[in-house]
């Protein structure tokens, strides 16, 4: 919760600066956003590639724990389809792309804003912190109605770290490697279906 704060913080703070001409003119310029996501994709790759959690969960692998990031694809898709219907400016595979995040804000909105547009980037940073601040409100709720698997799925990517802790205790430590498991192998994937999804656009 305090980190998405955090985030929402700095992205208002960023408007608020690039509306009133506050920052170098290089900042404007369309490839920063290209650099950014360039360094942000290095910074993923050195955090999973650091995390011994990650290799021991890839040496341990267990067919079965492909099944819960599965059933979140699936899952967010079905609802993504459903909501556009509902929305007039926006086609499916936009929104496709917006769901496609999984709750990885930072990420899934430079793709969006670099391929796309600055709106529907803007939309999916709002979106998926929004999942991922559901998740850390309402995760002993899911339990209790949908199964110990909910806030994992709920989660999306950020089940490997700031959603891991509410995850734990909500859902119990046995499930720790599956919420590992579930959130490294969503932000491997996000950008690419970001960026398929928006190639068929």
């Amino acid at each position: 919760m305090k980190n998405s704060l955090i985030i929402l913080s700095f992205f208002s703070l960023g408007i608020l600066l690039g509306y009133n001409n506050l920052l170098p003119a290089f900042l404007h310029a369309g490839s920063s956003t290209k650099y950014a996501l360039y360094f942000l994709m290095f910074i993923v790759g050195i955090s999973i590639g650091a995390d011994k959690n990650s290799i021991s969960i890839i040496k341990n692998f267990d067919f079965r724990l492909l099944l819960v990031p599965i059933a979140t694809l699936i899952g967010t898709f079905s609802g993504v389809a459903v909501i556009s219907l509902f929305l007039r400016d926006y086609s499916i595979l936009e929104a496709m792309a917006v769901g496609s995040g999984f709750g990885y804000y930072s990420l899934s909105s430079i793709i969006i804003t670099e391929i796309h547009s600055a709106e529907l980037g803007v939309i999916a940073l709002l979106s998926n912190i929004m999942r991922e601040v559901i998740t850390l409100l309402l995760a002993p709720v899911m339990v209790l109605i949908f199964g110990k698997l909910a806030p994992i799925s709920s989660a999306g990517a950020t089940s490997m770290d700031t959603c891991l802790p509410i995850i734990a205790s909500s859902s119990g430590k046995g499930y720790v490697l599956v919420a590992l498991f579930h959130g490294i192998l969503l932000t491997v994937v996000v950008p690419l279906l970001v960026s398929f999804i928006l190639s068929l656009n």
